[in-house]
């Protein structure tokens, strides 16, 4: 479509194919602007540039006896005119063109300044996507949207927003800035949850529509991106519709910031309907070049018969420092050898085949030298520091963050690309980067409806009606959650934290809990989840788990209880035996520590025997000492017969082992003979994998998808069981007789089902970890408040207390028993084995090294010398 109105805009220009060219310095140097003279920018950008182009002409330094001759055209708020504008120019001797001012004309004429090699200069067109690559002849003076959209998130960010509203002008510059922002919300987590798109131009009437449409959604957090000429009728309706009230926060780009340092004198209506808003304006350092600039602006506003005063925005001052980038590689361009030439385009003949007459479209021949000269210009500007990266933005691009009150406005903060601060950028420039949470910080704002409280970003839209919350309508564990049958009541335990939550919120929420299930079995959680997916719920409350699956289709708070499955079996009662001395170790304990034992004996022998006369003798006697050193010190410590430093250093170790030992089997053993021991051929869920015996579920829970999906368990061995009576049948008929060998449940009705049901028991560790929460529909910012809520309940203590009043039951008789599951093993001990053989093997080792170094190398030597002499003839 561009390119289409490229080749109809050709159409309307003619000229001669005459090839023009000018001296290397020449006297005057041709340049064009483009403005829209009645536009907030374009007024101030006039004076501003003609105001430069006269400065440049009297300094001699710049060019040297070259003059600017300025050429200033006006687009009357009309891109078909500006483009036109601008294409005139080329038609021309012009060697460069500040403009355009409207992005959507930039991107049609860039394609004309590519062709032809003229460079364009705009501090104006904004628009991201005209990046270099495709339009390498348009250079930005002034920083691009990007780092303001960049700006725009880190301020949502930092107030803790998640979704946003955009109200835009539908054109390119609206369009390609929201979609920045877009970009750069997505980075932080965050979204635009709604496009309010405006025509340019739009009247009073569709803004209302607009508006009232919006106004329907939850969203509280608005951010306008406009032009300054027709912004304001976006808060006047906003004002009139009751949008700027408590409980809205306005978010505007540079343009409001323009809009009030052009007319430091706005109207009192007009300023009402702004109040509390946030905007953005490019930060310029103050320094002597701006203040003496900004001392001759009411003279130069003067001089141009501006029938209303104006005062200096930002984009007038980057319109200065335009002409002196331009000037100063006017410059370079000559002192590199450049002249200005131009010629005939061949290509635009040949693209429509001699249809037009295209000589007057020339090609500028110096066109690149000059824009590799403007892109490597370094100067300092009445906005600073003015040089271009790598990627042509000009460095440092910083924002003030501005609030408006009262009849005017104060700054709050700064951003720059290192983030928020209340610390100018020049500032943190000096002092480098200082990222603590104090510089961070903005100001206190004064928010729409003058209050100083932050908004919460969103409301709960009910528009009338309740919301529609799902509860499970079980039959079975009814203290966690029951419906009474033919009213609106329902009690419980994950009734009460609800009802207490949503106590804790700063809205009211309207709500009507609806049972889901027939009265008759137990519900599917899952099912109940899928239907808030399809919209049959809004949220559903209850004793619901939060698994991985179910967290694709909503979204959950924060768990209020943790749970996970567990496997319960019968226990029964195991008598001590005769040979229960043995019970407080398991078989591979008592044999390891035989060896461990006579393995310290032995390493103790070797370090005695030559120096200590109880380790000598015969064989047999020498035996019968490392059993009995080995196995006496069990009940004995033996004193006084170990000698050497090495053997006492063992020893010690060994009395160490020794004591742990003891400790651990007295512990035990008195254990087993005390306390009332249970057992149960059922270890946990390992025993069940390694069955196929029939395992039992309670009808409804995710314990049967957990089992078949995740653990592989076939179907056909899994039992639903609806009532706890049906747990305590089928565990006591067991496999044999029809019923289960076990039955997986989650924690929390276990507990509750062994509250009563002594004969039973957990065994073995919980083999899920879970937890209970309340789920909202993907996105609702419901669940985020209710998570807030229910974090409060737990720090107050008021989520124990509603535990204790429905989930503390009496406990069963035979609490005080143990369940015979787990005996001290090696495992246990381990470290102490290792810890223990290791210095054995230590001293050893030194024990040798002695040895070899007491040995008369010498005298053996000398001995085999001998030998060896007697056996030679």
């Amino acid at each position: 479509m561009k390119l289409f109105l490229v080749l109809v805009l050709l159409a309307f220009f003619n000229g001669y194919g005459v090839s023009k060219s000018f001296s290397a310095r020449p006297d005057v140097v041709s340049i064009g602007s483009v403005l829209s003279f009645d536009s907030i920018i374009g007024k101030v950008a006039k004076v501003a540039i003609e105001a430069a182009v006269e400065d440049v002409n009297t300094n001699s330094d710049v060019l040297r006896g070259t003059k600017l001759k300025l050429t200033l055209h006006d687009s009357n708020f009309t891109e078909l005119l500006e483009t036109t504008r601008v294409i005139r120019f080329m038609e021309t001797e012009t060697v460069a063109i500040i403009g355009p001012q409207f992005s959507i004309t930039a991107h049609v004429v860039s394609y004309f300044a590519n062709e032809l090699h003229v460079p364009l200069l705009s501090f104006s067109s904004t628009d991201p996507t005209l990046s270099p690559p495709q339009f390498p002849f348009l250079v930005r003076t002034s920083p691009n949207d990007l780092f303001q959209m960049a700006a725009i998130a880190d301020i949502i960010n930092y107030y803790e927003w998640r979704e946003v509203i955009a109200i835009y002008v539908d054109d390119d510059y609206g369009r390609n800035g929201i979609a920045a922002l877009s970009d750069q919300l997505a980075a932080r987590s965050c979204l635009i949850s709604y496009k309010v798109p405006l025509k340019f131009g739009a009247n009073l009437d569709e803004i209302r529509d607009a508006l009232v449409r919006m106004a329907l959604k939850e969203t509280r957090v608005l951010v306008v991106h406009a032009y300054p000429d027709s912004g304001l009728d976006i808060f006047a309706t906003a004002k009139y519709l009751g949008m700027m009230d408590v409980g809205y926060a306005w978010l505007a780009t540079n343009w409001l910031s323009t809009l009030l340092d052009t007319y430091a004198s706005v109207s009192s209506e007009a300023t009402k309907n702004i109040q509390g808003v946030i905007t953005l304006r490019m930060h310029i350092a103050e320094s002597k070049l701006k203040k003496d600039f900004v001392s001759r602006w009411s003279n130069l506003t003067r001089r141009e018969e501006i029938h209303a005063s104006i005062g200096l925005n930002t984009y007038g001052l980057y319109a200065y420092d335009t002409v002196w980038l331009l000037a100063h590689a006017i410059d370079n361009f000559f002192e590199q050898g450049g002249n200005i030439s131009f010629s005939s385009d061949p290509k635009l003949k040949e693209l429509l085949g001699g249809a037009q007459n295209l000589n007057a479209l020339s090609i500028f021949k110096g066109g690149n030298l000059l824009l590799d000269s403007i892109l490597k210009v370094d100067m300092t500007g009445v906005t600073g520091l003015f040089r271009f990266t790598s990627d042509r933005n000009l460095i440092p691009s910083a924002f003030e963050v501005i609030n408006v009150i009262g009849s005017g406005s104060r700054v709050v903060g700064y951003w720059n690309f290192s983030g928020l601060s209340v610390l100018p950028p020049n500032t943190l420039y000096t002092k480098r980067l200082d990222h603590s949470s104090s510089n961070k910080k903005l100001y206190p704002i004064i928010w729409p409806g003058q209050t100083t409280k932050k908004p919460r970003g969103w409301v709960f839209q009910h528009y009338g009606r309740h919301l529609k919350i799902g509860v499970p309508n079980r039959v079975s564990f009814m203290d966690f959650a029951s419906y009474v049958p033919g009213t609106d009541m329902f009690s419980g335990y994950c009734i009460d934290i609800f009802t207490a939550a949503i106590n804790l919120l700063e809205y009211a929420l309207p709500h009507k809990l609806i049972p889901y299930g027939d009265g008759h079995n137990n519900p599917s959680g899952t099912e109940l989840i899928r239907l808030i997916t399809s919209g049959v719920f809004d949220a559903a409350v209850g004793d619901i788990a939060i698994t991985t699956n179910r967290t694709r289709m909503a979204d959950f708070t924060q768990p209020f209880v943790e749970s996970g499955l567990v496997v319960v079996a019968p226990i029964k009662e195991s008598h001590s035996s005769s040979w229960a001395f043995l019970q407080p170790f398991t078989c591979t304990m008592w044999v390891v520590m035989g060896v461990f034992f006579l393995f310290v004996g032995v390493v103790v022998w070797i370090l005695e025997h030559r120096i200590n006369g109880d380790f000598r003798g015969p064989p047999r006697e020498q035996f019968i000492t490392i059993l009995w050193f080995s196995f006496s010190n069990l009940f004995v410590s033996r004193r006084g017969n170990i000698v050497g430093s090495l053997g006492r250093f063992v020893f010690i170790l060994l009395l160490f082992v020794v004591l742990i030992i003891r400790s651990s089997y007295t512990a035990s053993l008195t254990s087993i003979l005390t306390v009332q021991q249970l057992s149960s051929p059922i270890k946990g869920i390992g025993s069940l994998l390694n069955s196929k015996d029939p395992i039992g579920y309670q009808q409804g829970s995710f314990a049967r998808d957990y089992l078949v999906e995740e653990l592989g368990i076939q179907e056909s061995r899994l039992v639903p069981l609806k009532l706890p009576e049906d747990y305590v049948k089928a565990l006591k008929d067991g496999p044999k007789n029809g019923g289960v060998v076990a039955v997986v449940d989650e924690r929390a009705y276990a507990e509750v089902f062994l509250s009563t049901h002594c004969e039973f028991s957990i065994v073995g560790k919980d083999f899920t970890k879970y937890g209970w929460g309340f789920a909202f529909q993907r996105g609702s910012q419901l669940a985020v408040d209710m998570s807030t809520a229910i974090l409060k309940l737990s720090e107050n203590g008021e989520l124990q207390r509603i535990h204790d009043k429905w989930l503390l039951k009496s406990a069963c008789s035979l609490e005080g028993a143990k369940l015979n599951e787990d005996r001290p093993s090696v495992r246990s001990f381990l470290g102490l084995f290792l810890i223990c053989g290791s210095a054995c093997l230590f001293a050893l080792l030194i024990y040798f090294v002695k040895m070899i170094r007491e040995i008369n190398w010498g005298g053996i030597a000398l001995e085999v010398l001998a030998k060896m002499r007697r056996l030679i003839p």
